[in-house]
């Protein structure tokens, strides 16, 4: 899994633009105003060597009453639980304030691994000032300029040492099981689906949305093929995650949808798909994951709802029109073998890699049947095409003139590699990439 780290510290020290500059891109909101960041912000970024999320966190001072400012603290609270590493920054051109000694407090009593940054040390003299936050005791400081990037590469050098080493899942070792992610908004049936599977209760049940808080792992034998189904907790839309424990619980899903190979987006037959599900399939398919929708609580509504609920589904999924979906109820148990066929042929496709010369006899027909459209009056010549990998599929065509290949004609081969080789369940990566020199 990927190692997190958060971006802590009281209001207005400059996070959120360290968060931007770290993550290569602007991603969180920058104001001179204090508290703008309120919600974290979640970013997959491949920094010091490493592929990391790294979260944004609202301001910290736990000494403000007001319910807001409280919720925040607990936002940070459950970064903290959760992070792997800690950045926690200060304002270089100001003294310590109680908020800082406080958070420098909390943090030791974390016992993470914690780099402390002066921030807004634009100049040698802000630098030399910014000394002064050593009164709070902290081992060392990292004087930067976020806005302007000075002083940022010691920074990325200390959080590589900082993380975590690379180890394996311990479930990876288990040979021939599907690991799988029960994911969605609370309440959508999660639970009584994993229970369904594995004949007992082996999660909590209750009407009640978020009665499941940790990812929790059951391995379950159906149709003679091992799975390892994790249910997650319920995820809902950002501005409504304010508990510091559901908070938590997003990253800890978002994890377990890395650790999977498939994952099952449940949603609610008579509600239907909202713009939360449509978020979460985007966050399942930009890592790569097999896909299948299943249609829960079925037992709800008759044929005709059931018909107007599949195409609300197709018509709020149609960025990804592939995926498949499996109407089902949890509670009686109708369409759940179909499920488990669909998620067993999702995991096949997952690791399914085509031969080259299979894969260039496909594309020579390709090619016959629609070349790429020309450039300035000449075509982009498409010299062969492999599977760079598996598990995530990606393809790589090589070409003479890769920044000449369109988008919809990169979309149209994707189409026939679906059609051709069943990948019907899995996000497709297709890149083209001129030749090297050894290629030449």
């Amino acid at each position: 899994m990927k190692p997190v780290v958060a971006v802590v510290g009281r209001p207005n020290v400059g996070k959120s633009t360290l968060f931007n500059r770290l993550a290569g891109k602007r991603l969180a909101i920058v104001h001179d105003a204090p508290g703008v960041t309120r919600d974290r912000n979640y970013a997959d970024v491949h920094l010091a060597g490493r592929e990391l999320t790294l979260v944004d966190t609202g301001g910290f001072d736990p000494s403000d009453e007001d319910p807001m400012k409280q919720g925040i603290a607990r936002q940070v609270r459950a970064a903290l639980a959760e992070a792997d590493v800690v950045i926690c920054a200060f304002d270089a051109s100001m003294s310590p304030t109680s908020a800082d000694r406080e958070a420098v407090r909390l943090l030791r009593r974390s016992e993470k691994p914690v780099l402390y940054v002066a921030n807004k040390a634009d100049d040698r003299g802000k630098e030399l000032a910014a000394n002064e936050l050593y009164e709070m005791g902290v081992p060392k400081l990292f004087p930067v300029s976020a806005l302007h990037g000075r002083g940022t590469a010691e920074l990325v050098d200390a959080l590589r040492e900082a993380l975590p080493q690379r180890a394996e899942e311990p479930d990876v070792a288990l040979p021939g099981v599907t690991r799988v992610a029960v994911v969605g908004r609370p309440n959508a049936g999660k639970s009584s689906l994993v229970n369904r599977l594995a004949g007992s209760e082996r999660s909590l049940v209750d009407h009640r949305p978020g009665t499941t808080r940790d990812p929790i792992d059951s391995l379950i034998h159906y149709g003679g093929h091992p799975f390892l189904v994790v249910d997650t907790a319920g995820i809902r839309r950002r501005a409504r995650v304010e508990r510091g424990v559901e908070a938590a619980s997003v990253i800890r899903a978002i994890r377990s949808v890395e650790r999977a190979e498939v994952v099952v987006l449940l949603c609610e037959a008579d509600e239907g798909v909202t713009e939360q599900d449509a978020r979460l399939m985007g966050l399942v398919a930009e890592r790569g994951r097999a896909i299948v929708v299943g249609l829960n609580k079925i037992d709800l509504t008759d044929k005709a709802g059931r018909k107007r609920a599949e195409e609300q589904v197709r018509d709020a999924l149609r960025f990804a029109p592939w995926a498949p979906i499996v109407a089902l109820s949890a509670k009686t148990g109708a369409g759940i073998a179909e499920l488990m066929r669909t998620v067993k042929r999702a995991a096949d496709e997952f690791t399914r890699r085509v031969p080259t010369a299979e894969l260039n006899r496909f594309f020579e027909q390709v090619l016959e049947h629609r070349a790429p459209p020309t450039h300035r009056g000449r075509a982009p010549r498409i010299y062969y095409i492999t599977q760079a990998q598996s598990a995530p599929p990606v393809f790589v065509a090589i070409t003479n003139a890769p920044e000449h290949i369109k988008e919809s004609y990169r979309r149209y081969v994707v189409n026939q590699i679906r059609k051709s080789f069943g990948f019907e369940c899995v996000p497709i990566e297709l890149a083209f990439r001129g030749r090297s020199k050894s290629e030449k």
